[in-house]
């Protein structure tokens, strides 16, 4: 269990999603919601990336493969999927 920043990602700070992105288990994640990075796990053996966030008290896990047929392009370019946010604008809804 990785406690360090993937990227951008950094524990504890909170992230939304800005652009839809399908994960290894092909599940379709829309832009929007409130998550924040706890932190990521990489398995070698099948390149497999897991971020690992919680979002209103849950575990959410996105679950990615770093090949160029499946989730390579999403991973390369983490930055363009989540985006940084600040608590205040959760309330006022900026993001």
């Amino acid at each position: 269990m990785d406690k360090e920043p993937f990227k951008h990602l950094i524990p504890r700070k909170l992230f939304t999603i800005v652009k839809p992105f399908v994960d290894y288990d092909g599940i379709i994640h829309q832009k929007g919601g409130v998550y924040t990075f706890v932190g990521s796990d990489f398995l070698p053996y099948d390149d497999g990336l897991t971020l690992r966030f919680t979002s209103e008290g849950s575990a959410v896990t996105f679950r990615l493969q770093w090949r160029a047929e499946t989730q390579m392009e999403i991973i390369e370019n983490l930055e363009d999927y989540f985006a940084g946010i600040e608590s205040h604008d959760i309330h006022s809804r900026r993001f």
